[in-house]
């Protein structure tokens, strides 16, 4: 396989922006771009972009609007869905096609979802990892819906696994220099396998505001994070400190800034979703099963995708929320069989 070539397109949505993307395989082959989400970079996707690329397909990865080489900017609106999505439409545009096969993870499966309903004309079809369609796009709200009581009684946990986004909302430049204080430590921990013991149980994003901040309202990441060994990380040392320089370059202001945009995002989706946000095309969804915030296991967070998506195919692996980068072989495997399957080159 050839190395990876760096490229960019400049678009304008709220100014003239860059989208930074990474690229390889046969420029012939059918079209697979990946969207990372937070906090990342397009070499995040190494393992995928290597493999398919080996399997003939035309594989890219963009450094989402606020990471890596991309065009960083403090103003909020800009990470909104509706402002992110026309920079994908120009990268698609860029790459001379008319369709892609999209795949998200994280926040970057909440814009794939976005993109899905809003323009499923640029859609062969669609794969999510950890976070399913018509949830996380259409806001906070949409969220709370989902939260299993069960495992989070609303008296002690008004806002279930997802109180840390609360927290964002109402204390955002505190949150954010919380983590640039500690850039290394937080992506070590952040970048930690799953673990099994750990299902079913309240994630550790549930009392985000009633501590006051994270790992129970301390002013500082405890230092003992720096010495988590590599062979407990879903990342090499290489990509590792990549990932590490590319954070400390532009902060997390922009990466937080994706949760500053629920009300832009639901609207958008609203107004302008297509088929009453009902999609026709072959969707992937991959659940992490060891994922205590994106919890598909134990909660009903994917029941909207499932009424809301025709040809659903749902896979369970084995993995925390990096399932991609912890389990790069299952994760490969079923997204091939589903290429195979389910999606026809056009």
């Amino acid at each position: 396989m050839s190395a990876f070539t760096e490229h960019s397109v400049t678009y304008s949505a709220n100014g003239e922006k860059e989208l930074h993307y990474i690229s390889t395989g046969p420029d012939d082959g059918q079209l697979l771009i990946f969207i990372h989400g937070w906090p990342a970079i397009a070499k995040t996707w190494k393992p995928q972009l290597t493999a398919f690329a080996n399997l003939g397909f035309r594989v890219v990865a963009p450094d989402m609007p606020g990471y890596g080489k991309s065009t960083v900017t403090r103003k909020a609106e800009d990470y909104s869905h509706e402002v992110i999505i026309t920079g994908l439409l120009a990268l698609l545009k860029e790459l001379e096609k008319e369709k892609a096969v999209w795949l998200g993870h994280d926040w970057g499966a909440g814009v794939v979802s976005s993109l899905a309903v809003v323009h499923p004309e640029v859609c062969q079809g669609i794969v999510l990892m950890t976070v399913p369609s018509h949830t996380l796009e259409l806001g906070l709200e949409e969220l709370l819906k989902t939260v299993n009581r069960d495992v989070y009684p609303e008296s002690e946990y008004p806002f279930g696994q997802f109180e840390y986004q609360v927290y964002y909302e109402r204390n955002f430049e505190q949150a954010t220099a919380f983590f640039d204080k500690d850039v290394f430590g937080f992506t070590r921990i952040v970048y930690s396998k799953g673990d099994p013991a750990n299902y079913g149980k309240p994630a550790l994003t549930a009392k985000v505001v009633q501590d006051g901040g994270w790992f129970g309202g301390v002013t500082e990441l405890p230092k003992v994070f720096h010495d988590i060994p590599f062979e407990n990380l879903v990342v090499d040392e290489e990509l590792f400190h990549e990932l590490v320089a590319a954070m400390e370059k532009t902060g997390f202001w922009s990466a937080n800034a994706y949760y500053m945009n629920h009300k832009r995002n639901r609207e958008y989706n609203l107004q302008n979703g297509k088929n009453n946000g009902v999609l026709d095309f072959p969707v992937l969804f991959i659940e992490a099963k060891w994922d205590t915030v994106c919890d598909t296991a134990t909660s009903n967070f994917a029941e909207p995708m499932r009424q809301h998506c025709k040809r659903l195919t749902e896979v369970s692996i084995e993995a925390g929320h990096w399932v991609a980068l912890e389990k790069p072989e299952e994760t490969n495997t079923a997204i091939a069989k589903w290429l195979a399957d389910e999606v026809k080159d056009s």
